[in-house]
Order: C-alpha cells, then sequence, then structure tokens
C-alpha cells in the first residue's frame, strides 16, 4: 500500500510544480534583492534585478552563493525577515573558518517539520510507530528535524540524542523503537553492540533513516541484514533547512526533492554551467519558500545527478542520486581523484568492516594513501600469511578502483575508534 504525507505535492503533475516554483521564486527574489543588501549588491555586480526573473526558467541568471558568502556575511548578513520574528538557529560545526549560523520562523519550522514528515511517511512510519531518534541535538540539525517530523506524523518519539550506546539499546528494547534515525556509521555501531549483548532478538526495528554522512549500498546491505530493517537515506544541509531536503522512498533507488520548496540544479563545477538532467555535476539549491534565511543557487560541493519521471511509489518529485563525493571534499592524490566511497564499496564488497580510515600525507614530495580497515573477529583468527594474503587481495582491488596504489593496514577489530556522531573517515596529514 503506497503511502504519501502530502500526496498533492508528492504526486502533483510536474506542470503543477514547475508554476508553483515560478511563482515562488519570483516572490523570493523580489523580497531578497528589496530587504537583504548583501543579496542586492551580488546581484548587481552580476547586473540582474527581480524584474529579470520571470520564472524557473530564469532562475541561471542569478548569481551563486558559496560557503564562503555565508561566512562572511555572519551572522546577520543574510537574514531576510526581522529578528523578531526568528525563533530559533541552527549551525554547522564550524571546524574551519567562522560558523555558519541559519535562521528559522516558525513558518520555517512547519514546513520543515513536513519535510521530515514526507521522509518519515515514505519510510513507513504511521502514527503506531516508535521513532528513535539517535541523532545529536542542539546546534546540529539532525535530531531536531526529525523529530518535528516524527511529531507531525503523530509517531511516538524518542529524543535520545547520540552517545549513552547501552541505554539506547535499553530504550530500544523497552519501547519497541520500530524506526532508527541517527548516521549510518553509528547504525552500524548500534548493530555491532546489539549482537554483542545478545539482543538481535529482542529489537523490533523495521526501518532505519540515515543521513548526514556518505554511505555506499554496500552498507545499506550490511544495517539491513544486521538490524532486520530497510534503510533508507535522506540528504539535508543546515544552510538549506536540515535534514528533509531530499528523502528515498520505498524504491530505494535516489531521493525525491522536495520541490515545492527547494529547486535543484545541477551544474559544471568549474564553469558553473547549468548540466542536462542525467548528467554528473554539482548540486545547487534555492529555496523559494522560506522566511529567514532563503538561500538563492546555494552551492552544496556535493557531486551528484537529478532524474526526472514517475518513480515506482507513485511520487513525482525529481530525485537525487546519492552523493557520489563532494567537489571540495574529494581527495586529489597523485593528480588522480578519489573519493572516499569508492575505497568504501571496495571494503565491504571485500567482506570488511564498515569502520575504516583513510590516511594521506606527503612523502618527500609524493602523496601517499594508506586505508586502515578493521578485520572482522572471524578474520582475527587467521594466520599472519592469511592476513597478509587479505592485505594484498585488498590493495589490488583498491589500485583497479581507484587507479593509484594504496598501502593497506588491516586491523584488530574494534581498534578504530567508534564515532556517534559523525564518522570522522579522512586523515589529511599533507601540508598544501
Amino acid at each position: 500500500m503506497r503511502q504519501y504525507f502530502q500526496p498533492e505535492i508528492e504526486c502533483a503533475a510536474p506542470e503543477e510544480i514547475i508554476k508553483l516554483q515560478s511563482e515562488r521564486l519570483v516572490d523570493t527574489v523580489r523580497r531578497v534583492y528589496d530587504t537583504v543588501p548583501y543579496y542586492r549588491k551580488k546581484m548587481d555586480e552580476k547586473g540582474v534585478t527581480p524584474d529579470d526573473i520571470k520564472s524557473r526558467e530564469d532562475l541561471h541568471k542569478l548569481p551563486f552563493l558559496t560557503k564562503d558568502d555565508l561566512r562572511e556575511a555572519y551572522p546577520y548578513g543574510l537574514l531576510a525577515a526581522p529578528l523578531a520574528d526568528c525563533v530559533r538557529i541552527h549551525s554547522t560545526s564550524g571546524t574551519t573558518g567562522k560558523r555558519v549560523v541559519a535562521f528559522y520562523t516558525q513558518h520555517d519550522i512547519d514546513l520543515w517539520d513536513d519535510c521530515c514528515a514526507r521522509a518519515l511517511v515514505a519510510a513507513g512510519a504511521t502514527t503506531e510507530d516508535v521513532v528513535h531518534v539517535a541523532y545529536g541535538y542542539g546546534l546540529f540539525t539532525g535530531g531536531m528535524g526529525i523529530n518535528g517530523g516524527a511529531h507531525r506524523v503523530g509517531c511516538l518519539t524518542l529524543p535520545m540524542s547520540s552517545g549513552n550506546t547501552e541505554r539506547q539499546i535499553q530504550f530500544m528494547c523497552d519501547l519497541g523503537s520500530t524506526i532508527l534515525c541517527c548516521t549510518p556509521s553509528y547504525a552500524e555501531y548500534l548493530a555491532e553492540t546489539i549482537e554483542e549483548m545478545g539482543l538481535r532478538d529482542e529489537i523490533k526495528l523495521k526501518a532505519g533513516i540515515f543521513g548526514a554522512e556518505a554511505w555506499s549500498e554496500e552498507m545499506r546491505g550490511r544495517l539491513q541484514e544486521k538490524l532486520g530493517i530497510q534503510a533508507y537515506d535522506i540528504y539535508g544541509l543546515t544552510e538549506i533547512i536540515g535534514p528533509g531536503v531530499s528523502f528515498e522512498c520505498s524504491e530505494q533507488a535516489g531521493m525525491h526533492v522536495n520541490e515545492d520548496h527547494f529547486i535543484p540544479e545541477i551544474i559544471n563545477p568549474e564553469t558553473g554551467e547549468v548540466l542536462p538532467d542525467g548528467e554528473k555535476g554539482e548540486l545547487v539549491f534555492t529555496c523559494i519558500s522560506k522566511d529567514a534565511f532563503p538561500l538563492l543557487r546555494y552551492r552544496t560541493r556535493d557531486i551528484c545527478v537529478l532524474t526526472r519521471g514517475e518513480c515506482g511509489c507513485g511520487r513525482t518529485l525529481v530525485k537525487m542520486a546519492k552523493p557520489m563525493g563532494r567537489s571540495d571534499d574529494m581527495l586529489i592524490i597523485r593528480g588522480v581523484n578519489v573519493f572516499p566511497s569508492q575505497i568504501e564499496t571496495v571494503l565491504i564488497g571485500c567482506g570488511f568492516s564498515g569502520n575504516y580510515q583513510i590516511v594521506v600525507d606527503r612523502v618527500h614530495h609524493t602523496d601517499t594513501l594508506e586505508v586502515l580497515v578493521e578485520l572482522n573477529p572471524e578474520m582475527f583468527t587467521d594466520t599472519v600469511k592469511q592476513i597478509e594474503a587479505r592485505e594484498r587481495d585488498l590493495r589490488e582491488k583498491l589500485k583497479n578502483m581507484l587507479g593509484i596504489s594504496a598501502k593497506v593496514t588491516l586491523k584488530a577489530p574494534k581498534s578504530i575508534a567508534r564515532s556517534e556522531g559523525k564518522a570522522v573517515r579522512i586523515i589529511d596529514k599533507r601540508k598544501i
């Protein structure tokens, strides 16, 4: 049985969506030009006025916005609503430079709740479900976003936040959690701990909604097998709104973008040229319904593909592929573009743990690549010769995938630090 939270939008005819997007885009551009000096300056520099934007077809005329713009305008420079109308902020981690702060009016939070509710219902959520939210709460958008969506659906919601894994599992068992929401790396850690505690038969999970970090199809398979669930992807950025910008449905083949609120584009990351549907490039979003922080043509740096057409689930919203990497986080090693997702695909395909780290360094003016990966407990009983053979095999498969050689170091089970938030996969020691 098909389930939708707002079928009038999720299953709308494409021409209806285009009409709605055009109306909202025109209104938003006029409003930010009139009220936000930072936007007005950028548009003036490009020679664009609100009168030039008459429909969605004119979106390409607008200037791009980047994370550097958000840092430069920090904290209030991109605020498009009176501060008195704002009721909340969220923020990125700020690991480089200034933090990015996003503002929300109550209207913004309401539409965000709707977006996350659509994601939950697509994963099978009803009023009978117990939603276990193990994303972090606070400035991070994950916990609050899914929490609001679960309330909107009418689910019993467990605001667990991240950490305290044994308590997570106790509540999961005692309260009968049916939908788990967290990062995929933490879901794998929970699965390992549940197995160690002998509680696999005690959990009642049927679905998981995992986001906030990249994960592969191979990891999906492992999580589904270990937890006995269907694992769904969800996508979002603090800058745009948080989780729920797009969500996966029962087809598990791409994430539907909530097009009534966000217009996606794919561009050539080098030239800025808009690419046709089906071509791989950098994902760009424009917010067309938000009050406080409606970003126009924001460059996400995520690399993916957009596809259109009615999905097997009945939804007509455009789908974005699982991001294939990032144009800014992509590693360039000895002149070769390397994405962590490629390495993860090889590791999990060879039966290794999903817990790994990539260490990049520069020795004698030459880049080095080392992959640290844990042995599974059953592998740890191998002889030294067997482990060395596994390392050789993995080196060969990685070279075939990446086109460059990598050092492989197999580690004892549980010797790589677990993450209860976003996993730290890449350690780049190069001074570049």
